[in-house]
């Protein structure tokens, strides 16, 4: 069977990728919602880049076309719907610095199936491919509202929202009607070592520290940072989860949230050491100092590389808890983007061609059932790992990493 093509994870550092008016597509990510029993809405957040710049709408729509097949699974060739989609003003718009397109697909009599949407430029044979496994049959809360902010008329990508920014919580027909929230104040570890291959322990379970409702199609805003979790129906066991982090997130300013992540290139110890320091920040610009002998230039490179990966991988792959602490946060961030992505229904396999000194080195992710979030997966971890992993970590401490 023909394997369907993937969608590569965005690039790190686009701009040096594009000559001044050179027209670039960086990747695709994808959303859909449903409309009724017989379609739905599918949302593509496009990164187009012409030359350095953000491309417009204007030159989108004049430079791309958009097709579309619907399989029945990965790795088959059983088609269950085709089509292209005329873009124009009315079904491309612009949200930040992303264009998002949007398009209706009738439901197939089926549970289940996969789009393959491919937006390609007019006279080139350049394109990019995106995937998106679709539940025609699901009435889950992730399936039939979005969340909506005041500068956007399509619902965010995204599983975050900063504290205090309004919002509000609508279906596609504006159906009015109130929504169950359950909140959770807890705070999740980061991801393990990708050598720890001890079995995990009983899984904690999560304390509800309040619930309330909330009516869709109001504007509303969440004060408190925490883990947010919106159900049409407090019978169903999977919710909306909506996390909600501080005003500067996905960036990480607050001394005490920069050394979080450094558990990926840190002994317990130098932890421990910064943890207990009086002053977080002088004991962080302590601990860069000494890794790079007192080289403070190297210093700064090195925090703005790693600082850097870490708020690309809470925009990636934020879900119920940050991105950086998710299994995939953690790979992307220690190794970078991975240069080829394999998908099937419940699984991921990220490839680097070369790291250390192994070729082809494969991380394989799997999907797991989550209460709040529908993309959650966890790594596959190995002891093999151990040769490549070090090295790369040490080539973060003595900052030979751009």
């Amino acid at each position: 069977m023909k394997k369907i093509p993937e969608a590569q994870v965005r690039m790190s550092n686009p701009e040096t990728i594009s000559a001044p008016e050179e027209l670039s597509l960086i990747a695709i990510q994808s959303k859909y919602l449903l409309k009724d029993t017989t379609q739905l809405r599918v949302f593509l957040y496009v990164d187009a880049l012409k030359g350095k710049v953000p491309m417009q709408t204007a030159d989108f729509v004049r430079l791309y076309n958009l097709n579309y097949v619907i399989y029945s699974d990965y790795g088959t060739r059983d088609r269950l719907g085709y089509g292209n989609v005329k873009l124009d003003s009315s079904n491309v718009t612009k949200v930040g610095d992303k264009i998002v397109v949007a398009f209706d697909i009738k439901s197939p009599n089926k549970e289940n199936g996969v789009l393959l949407s491919e937006i390609s430029q007019t006279g080139t044979l350049k394109k990019v491919l995106n995937d998106l496994t679709l539940h025609f049959k699901k009435q889950s809360a992730s399936e039939l509202y979005g969340i909506y902010t005041p500068a956007s008329v399509e619902p965010l990508q995204r599983h975050y929202i900063n504290a205090g920014n309004p919002f509000t919580v609508k279906r596609l027909t504006q159906e009015p009607g109130k929504l169950h929230v359950f909140y959770y104040a807890h705070s999740f570890e980061p991801a393990g070592s990708p050598m720890n291959t001890t079995a995990k322990s009983v899984s904690k379970s999560l304390t509800i520290d309040s619930t309330f409702t909330i009516n869709t199609n109001e504007t509303i805003h969440f004060e408190k940072e925490g883990l947010y979790n919106i159900f049409a129906d407090t019978t169903q066991s999977e919710g909306l989860g909506l996390l909600v982090v501080n005003e500067r997130f996905p960036k990480l300013t607050k001394p005490e949230l920069l050394l979080e992540p450094l558990v990926y290139m840190s002994t317990n110890t130098e932890i421990a050491e910064i943890k207990k320091a009086e002053e977080f920040k002088k004991a962080l610009d302590k601990y860069w100092l000494t890794l790079m002998n007192g080289n403070a230039p190297l210093a700064q490179q090195s925090i703005r590389s790693f600082y850097s990966r870490v708020e690309e991988a809470n925009q990636l792959f934020t879900s119920y808890k940050e991105g950086w602490k998710t299994d995939k946060g953690m790979i992307f961030i220690v190794l970078g983007p991975p240069d080829k992505v394999q998908r099937s229904k419940d699984r991921e396999v990220w490839t680097y061609d070369q790291r250390a000194n192994a070729q082809n080195v494969n991380f394989t992710f799997n999907r797991r059932t989550n209460q709040f979030v529908d993309d959650h997966y966890e790594l596959v971890r190995y002891a093999e790992y151990q040769p490549i992993w070090y090295p790369i970590v040490e080539a973060w401490r003595n900052g030979t990493i751009r």
